[in-house]
């Protein structure tokens, strides 16, 4: 059996212009052309008619597929359904059917629901003195019939203005929610950015000065080794010590931080801070730098990430520092001020300190401070040596004597 394209493909041609109506407004013209023919059938003789009148039929069948079409051309069809009532009255016809005022009602509805206030209205209006005046059925009408008229017609326009309404609200929360949820998600994408950051920068801060410590004094043992040097068993067991214990150090810091990481922010593992300096400057003490720590005022517990904070500023300092000034002496100086705290290391020795440890040192210690709202400087000095300078703002904190009571 063979197929015909060119028939099928017109009988698509002709059922598409049906597809593209909606499924509601296909019902109601239906429904308008099964209650005009049946009022063609069963109500013609109250209006004179001996028998069943054709012409209803097919005036119903127009008038459905004009409100197929309301949608698409809402003042188009509006027109056409006046224009209809007006050769429906030319017949002689007197009254109204049922069908003819319910497409009639429907259109007025469809102008307030597709069209803005201002140019419905002024078509609602029009389509309403067009009727009171009798400019459709050519007659006077009375007082009682005009305000009938008015209000029905005024109320299927004011239904269609209510749902216009309702779905431009509609429409505005829609718009609102997506713009809510693309700011939700460019939210959500700037949390994780700075939580990546966060962790590069504490991971950077753990890893790089034990690896430094572990670098250095196992290139210390390796040199004296190459050179025949014998210092005695107990200096390389003091070197090989020292790598032990930064490596141990790292691992251990490494294990607190990814534990809490892993843990909600209310049951976070408590994170090192100032009071934990002094084991810092004692993984330094076989590389060769002398460090002395000072501490001016008296110190007041600092909130967590303030402390947390501070706590890297000074060991990335004190990597650097045993990095690049060698056999040095360097100073730790932290000083408790009534509003802000000082974090000031500085050297002696004669390396370049700019090159900061791995490259991201002094831009971490930088995002540190300003982080809190503070400042931080590096540079060297006019002397020799290097500083770097760190000024945190603080609230008004407890004195650490009473909070250990």
């Amino acid at each position: 059996m063979r197929v015909m394209p060119g028939r099928d493909y017109s009988a698509r041609m002709r059922l598409s212009p049906l597809r593209s109506v909606p499924r509601v407004d296909l019902l109601i013209g239906l429904a308008i052309m099964a209650l005009g023919t049946l009022e063609a059938f069963t109500v013609a003789p109250a209006y004179g008619e001996p028998r069943p009148e054709l012409w209803w039929v097919g005036q119903a069948l127009v008038t459905g597929v004009l409100v197929w079409y309301r949608r698409r051309a809402p003042v188009a069809v509006f027109i056409l359904m006046i224009l209809a009532q007006y050769v429906w009255h030319r017949q002689g016809h007197p009254g109204c059917p049922v069908w003819q005022l319910a497409a009639l009602l429907i259109v007025f509805h469809t102008i307030g629901a597709r069209l803005p206030v201002r140019h419905g209205g002024a078509w609602a209006l029009a389509g309403i003195l067009i009727f009171d005046s009798g400019a459709v059925d050519h007659r006077f009408l009375p007082f009682d019939e005009v305000i009938y008229l008015t209000v029905m017609f005024g109320s299927a326009y004011a239904t269609g203005l209510a749902l216009r309404g309702y779905l431009l609200r509609a429409h505005r929360m829609s718009e609102r929610a997506a713009r809510l949820e693309v700011e939700r998600e460019r939210r959500a994408a700037e949390a994780v950015a700075a939580e990546r950051n966060r962790i590069a920068r504490e991971l950077h801060d753990v890893v790089a000065h034990s690896v430094s410590m572990m670098v250095m004094q196992a290139g210390v043992l390796r040199r004296r080794m190459s050179a025949g040097q014998q210092d005695g068993p107990s200096s390389e067991a003091e070197m090989l010590s020292g790598i032990e214990q930064a490596g141990r150090e790292a691992v251990e810091e490494l294990r607190i931080m990814l534990g809490a990481l892993r843990m909600p922010q209310d049951e976070a593992l408590p994170q090192p801070g100032l009071d934990m300096v002094p084991n810092l400057i004692s993984t330094v003490g076989s590389s060769g730098l002398r460090v002395r720590l000072e501490t001016e005022g008296e110190p007041v517990r600092l909130a967590p990430g303030l402390d947390l904070s501070a706590y890297r500023i000074v060991q990335e300092a004190l990597t650097n520092a045993v990095k690049y000034a060698g056999d040095a002496d360097a100073r730790i100086r932290i000083a408790y001020l009534p509003d802000r705290l000082e974090v000031e290391i500085t050297d002696n020795g004669g390396g370049a300190g700019p090159a900061l440890s791995t490259g991201n040192g002094l831009i971490g210690m930088r995002e540190r401070a300003e982080l809190f709202g503070g400042s931080l400087d590096a540079g060297p000095l006019p002397q020799g040596g290097y500083r770097v300078r760190a000024t945190l703002p603080i609230s008004q904190g407890v004195p650490m004597s009473e909070a250990t009571n």
